[in-house]
């Protein structure tokens, strides 16, 4: 069942996460279930927050920090995501369709089972970090650590980079092939 949440306890949990992130006591937001539909959340840091099941269709976190969230089952239809920080955030399950992701850092979150209406694509365990590489088929739009950019400028970038690392480098091309497979 989601809980309400007034935009004065919001506050004061937003600032009490902002005490817990910068180890100044407080502590961590407990979003989960809570019903945020709607919500202003442009460049809220919700970085590591829970926000398990919550609802927060067409919310507004544009440039909000949500790396390493757990968004796990969270509702974001509609919500607009433009330029938020993704990164390793937990979106399994999340809906995310009809939502804005339009330059967000998707680079390491998880999108299993998540419901999008682009068509992703995610290889893991890849490279010299073992991380995660997101490929919006859609778009021509890759998440790689802190890159983003289209395959082409990828390639281009795995040959400089890897160039003398040929296990890496066989990685990241195996992986540009199978992108370029689905288009």
């Amino acid at each position: 069942m989601l809980r309400t949440i007034t935009k004065d306890e919001l506050k004061i949990i937003l600032d009490n996460h902002t005490l817990w992130l910068n180890n100044k006591g407080g502590s961590k937001a407990n979003l989960r279930f809570a019903n945020l539909s709607s919500a202003n959340l442009r460049s809220a840091n919700l970085s590591y927050a829970n926000l398990r099941s919550a609802n927060l269709s067409f919310a507004n976190l544009s440039f909000a920090n949500l790396s390493s969230a757990d968004l796990l089952s969270a509702n974001l239809s509609y919500a607009n995501l433009r330029f938020a920080d993704l990164s390793s955030a937990n979106l399994r399950y999340a809906d995310l369709s009809s939502a804005n992701l339009s330059f967000a850092n998707l680079s390491s979150a998880d999108l299993s089972s998540a419901d999008l209406d682009k068509k992703y694509v995610q290889i893991s365990c890849i490279g010299s970090r073992k991380g995660i590489t997101t490929y919006c088929i859609d778009d021509d739009f890759i998440w790689c650590a802190c890159w983003t950019g289209n395959i082409k400028d990828f390639e281009k970038r795995v040959r400089e980079t890897h160039k003398e690392n040929k296990q890496y480098l066989k990685e990241y091309l195996g992986a540009i092939k199978y992108f370029k497979s689905l288009k």
